[in-house]
């Protein structure tokens, strides 16, 4: 069923069926002509399948390659590439994206592929997503171990960064949720109010957690900030490893590194 629908969707998409329609100043900015209107063809069948939700992540996925940046910045792009420009990661000069289609069939079938070959692995367990605040949510354990990735205070604007897909599928912008959100940027009390929150996600997971449980941190802690929120959240830390990025689809500086912590409870 699912086969069949992501692959019926490409094909009315490559039949040229859908309206190109709702553009927004946001998607005229950052997306060629060709390639808004191949995305706001493609976004208009999905709502006509069952499995939209899968269709959606193809839709986002192919539109983050779509957009009008340079191929060495697809993280964090302040402002549009509206010509050619020397591209620092292919050693050449580029020009920016002008089509869509051929992202939309590359992530439909590369989808396609990945979901198959994840169901051959499938054991027959399963897993229970609970979408919320997990400082508030009621978290059904105990649990031998919680892993988590906690924002970086001042290093990445999440939001902005995934604004294409918040545009072109009408999300919600919760970035007023955010951990440290009360206070926005690099301040003093910046900090602080990210500290206090981290701190209050950890109490409230650490109670769910088995005696011998481990917490595990992935975090960039350039400003040292953890060793004071542990401490706080009654942790003890255990292990630090650092784990160098080097993997990404844009171009980083190659000394860049997070931290994974290893934490007890008291």
């Amino acid at each position: 069923m699912l086969e069949h629908e992501l692959r019926d969707a490409l094909a009315r998409f490559e039949r040229g069926e859908g309206a190109a329609q709702d553009e927004s100043a946001y998607v005229r900015e950052w997306f060629a002509p060709q390639a808004r209107g191949d995305l706001l063809r493609f976004r208009s069948l999905v709502r006509d399948y069952e499995h939209a939700d899968v269709l959606r992540i193809v839709f986002a996925r192919a539109a983050r390659s779509a957009r009008l940046t340079t191929h060495f910045d697809l993280d964090f792009p302040k402002v549009a590439q509206a010509g050619p420009y020397w591209c620092h990661k292919h050693k050449r000069e580029c020009k920016p994206v002008e089509k869509a289609d051929h992202f939309l069939r590359r992530y439909t079938l590369d989808t396609l592929t990945r979901l198959k070959a994840f169901a051959r692995l499938r054991t027959g367990r399963t897993a229970d997503v609970l979408h919320g605040d997990a400082a508030a949510i009621a978290l059904p354990g105990a649990f031998d171990a919680l892993v988590t990735s906690p924002p970086y205070p001042g290093l990445i604007d999440y939001h902005e960064q995934h604004r294409y897909a918040y545009e072109l599928l009408d999300l919600d912008d919760l970035r007023d949720r955010e951990i440290g959100a009360a206070v926005r940027g690099t301040s003093k009390a910046a900090i602080e109010s990210y500290v206090d929150g981290i701190v209050n996600v950890l109490d409230a997971c650490a109670c769910v957690l088995k005696p011998r449980g481990r917490f595990v941190i992935v975090i960039n802690d350039r400003r040292g900030l953890y060793p004071e929120i542990l401490e706080r959240s009654g942790l003890v830390l255990e292990q630090r490893y650092q784990r160098h990025v080097n993997r990404r689809t844009g171009r980083r500086a190659g000394e860049y590194f997070e931290d994974v912590l290893v934490a007890r409870r008291t």
